[in-house]
């Protein structure tokens, strides 16, 4: 790729292998953190200023946005992984081909989900058994959600882009300084306009249009080797095929995992306002603590892949036991942090001293943290399956952990209640870990790398 200009990317398949991965993941890690910033901006404002059922009202609506723009964002994942491995096998034409292609097929999910969500939200929410007392708030706040997913499309597709050439810090930067613009429109929106949860949705929304805008114009100035000209939009029926099937195999990863969240949120609405509060806190906290695990496993993801193309299987092998490594180590520090200062996070993020929404927190808390470093190989597992081109293995792992949600929704929680919803998901983690796990070592022996 002789237009590839030096230190615009990060070629994955040569230098030291810890230093590749740790260089990729820490921006994407902080990336992601500020991402979260999103939900969590929009929690502690709607918590100290509208109260706990406005807070209420936003946590529900987690695992429907969860389903719809899980679904999308896993498609781009897809994408990435091809994009990187054209890459790595220095093959232009084909990546450009593979942008121009992925942009199409993104067309048109922008503008098939989005339609299809507007018409299905009510309904979704009926499903899972949303409260009357906030539904009113709950609809308003995910339809306007919902309505910019475009915005969240684009940039994951822009902010893929990059990552697969090796470049996490850019969209960093410019999700840092969207997160920021974000925080002070939910202010504003909040107690200078007081839309409530309205604002809060839009200013989420406008935040996510500015780091899209600002990721395809860093792109066009300073990635031009990417951009496909009129010949790459040509047919290419095997392209297509392994665009479709990858991005297909992905976003139905996530989407299975969130019918599974969505089915399991159900069963929690009906235990009340305040489990529904203390839920959704302690879903916050555990979002952060497995956004570096996610980060390890993303930047392992475009190592795999870039490794894969190049056809550097043992390599592959060293980044994926580094990678765990790295994830073995986050695992055991954030559980001091938990064990330390949970009670303080969790009145940070609510604003209430309420005993139930509290001791419920915690429990969930305490239940969650001692399974990350399964989850942290699962997704290592995942990606790395993905890279390598097993698309099925991923996909039934999904499948298990909507297996056992709908097992917890319609058993766990109507015999044992919070504590039943609690356990469903770590104990979900592991076994599929214990699946994949066997799964890739089979692939690895068939392979003589074991």
């Amino acid at each position: 790729m002789s237009s590839i200009q030096k230190g615009k990317t990060r070629d994955m398949t040569t230098g030291n292998i810890f230093r590749n991965i740790m260089v990729f993941a820490i921006p994407l890690f902080i990336s992601n953190f500020f991402q979260q910033c999103y939900n969590i901006g929009d929690t502690m404002i709607a918590s100290h200023n509208l109260g706990e059922k406005a807070l209420a009202a936003i946590g529900l609506t987690g695992s429907i946005t969860g389903l719809v723009i899980g679904f999308a964002n896993g498609m781009n994942n897809g994408y990435g992984v091809l994009i990187s491995r054209t890459f790595g096998a220095r093959d232009e034409e084909q990546m450009k081909s593979a942008v121009a292609w992925s942009f199409l097929l993104n067309l048109v999910s922008a503008l098939v989900f989005t339609t299809l969500t507007l018409v299905f939200t009510k309904p979704l929410l009926y499903l899972i058994r949303t409260p009357q007392d906030v539904f009113a708030e709950a609809y308003t706040y995910i339809r306007i959600v919902l309505a910019g997913m475009a915005a969240t499309l684009f940039y994951n597709m822009a902010s893929g882009l990059l990552r697969a050439v090796g470049n996490s810090r850019t969209p960093l930067y410019f999700l840092i300084f969207s997160c920021c613009i974000n925080l002070l429109m939910d202010l504003f929106f909040v107690t200078v306009v007081h839309a409530g949860v309205a604002g809060i949705a839009l200013a989420t929304v406008l935040a996510q249009v500015i780091s899209t805008l600002l990721c395809v114009i860093h792109i066009f100035r300073r990635y031009r080797f990417m951009l496909p000209s009129k010949r790459h939009f040509a047919y290419q029926p095997r392209l297509i095929s392994d665009l479709l099937s990858t991005g297909l195999s992905m976003g139905l990863m996530n989407s299975i995992f969130s019918i599974g969240s969505v089915t399991l949120q159900g069963a929690i609405n009906t235990l009340g306002t305040d489990i529904i509060a203390a839920h959704t806190a302690a879903r916050k906290i555990v979002l952060i603590a497995n956004m570096p695990l996610a980060s390890i496993a993303s930047a392992n993801a475009t190592f795999v892949s870039q490794n894969y193309g190049a056809g550097n299987m043992k390599r592959i092998k060293e980044g994926i036991q580094k990678s765990s490594l790295v994830s073995l180590i986050w695992s055991a520090l954030f559980l001091v942090v938990l064990l330390l200062f949970a009670e303080p996070i969790i009145y940070a993020l609510t604003g209430s001293s309420n005993p139930v929404i509290m001791a419920n927190a915690l429990m969930n808390l305490r239940i969650n943290m001692v399974f990350f470093f399964p989850l942290g190989v699962l997704l290592i597992l995942r990606t790395s399956l993905q890279g390598i081109g097993h698309k099925i293995l991923p996909l039934v792992s999904s499948s298990l952990e909507l297996i056992f949600k709908v097992l917890a929704a319609f058993v766990f929680v109507p015999l044992w209640g919070y504590l039943g919803a609690s356990i469903a998901e770590p104990f979900t983690w592991l076994i599929c870990m214990v699946f994949l796990l066997v799964s890739f070592v089979r692939i690895m022996k068939e392979q003589k790398l074991l």
